[in-house]
């Protein structure tokens, strides 16, 4: 984010001037997206957003369809339902006065997080936060996420893929942005596979952070882990918007 500069000219008398660089600050500043995970709402991503205001960064926390106040929609909920919503919260994040369009993050949990990596194949962004990533097949994509065989999803995420084998991967190998993955130490719903799979996929990325979150499920259920993630976030975030701020 490059501070607007203006030429001048300053008169300074008997027909003389001078010349001058003005330099503004910048007017628009990050903006930031977080999605839930399956299950979640805004709610829980409300301290965090409001971590990042500390940083000079917009927010912007939704509820996906089928959550929410729209729980009760849930069994009907497709993938591209889902992914809509994240494509449409973050047209509204982008045409924010406020908001700096070459400079969105969009951090996901879980199933958010997977949706995320897909949103980056349609909208530009240039930070990627991925929390637990979720892994599904590209099969059945229509098919409302409720019903998808839950024992086939297990031992999917238990062998590591390539990007040209899943829809996400595939969006993360063409990524090159900055990108954050979380994995929880004790995670029975991401093993460790799933993670290394999209680990691999980002080659192309500027750069890659990896961390893990000692003693934490994959819902984050402790107050400790939840304080965790949160400092581990915000740590990530001030990286990368002040490393662009002086960039």
């Amino acid at each position: 984010m490059t501070a607007p500069e203006v030429q001048l000219d300053i008169a300074v008398g008997g027909g003389s001037s001078i010349a001058g660089t003005l330099v503004r600050p910048c007017r628009e500043v990050p903006g930031v997206l977080f999605v839930h995970g399956w299950g979640g709402d805004r709610e829980q991503y409300i301290t965090r957003a409001r971590e990042v205001t500390k940083l000079g960064c917009v927010s912007l926390t939704i509820d996906l369809r089928g959550h929410g106040a729209a729980a009760g929609d849930r069994d009907n909920v497709t993938r591209e339902q889902n992914l809509q919503d994240v494509l449409a919260a973050y047209d509204v994040l982008a045409k924010s006065g406020d908001v700096d369009r070459e400079a969105i993050a969009i951090v996901g949990s879980s199933y958010g997080a997977y949706l995320a990596t897909i949103a980056t194949t349609q909208r530009p962004v240039r930070w990627l936060g991925l929390r637990v990533p979720a892994l599904y097949k590209d099969d059945d994509w229509d098919t409302p996420k409720q019903k998808l065989d839950k024992e086939a999803l297990r031992a999917y995420r238990t062998q590591v893929h390539g990007a040209d084998a899943n829809r996400a991967l595939a969006a993360c190998a063409g990524f090159e942005g900055d990108v954050l993955i979380v994995e929880s130490e004790h995670d029975h719903a991401v093993p460790h596979a799933t993670i290394e799979s999209y680990m691999k996929a980002c080659q192309r990325a500027r750069s890659l952070t990896y961390r893990i979150v000692d003693g934490a499920d994959h819902g984050l259920s402790t107050p400790e882990a939840q304080r965790a993630y949160t400092a581990l976030l915000a740590s990530w975030l001030r990286e990368m918007v002040f490393g662009a701020r002086a960039g």
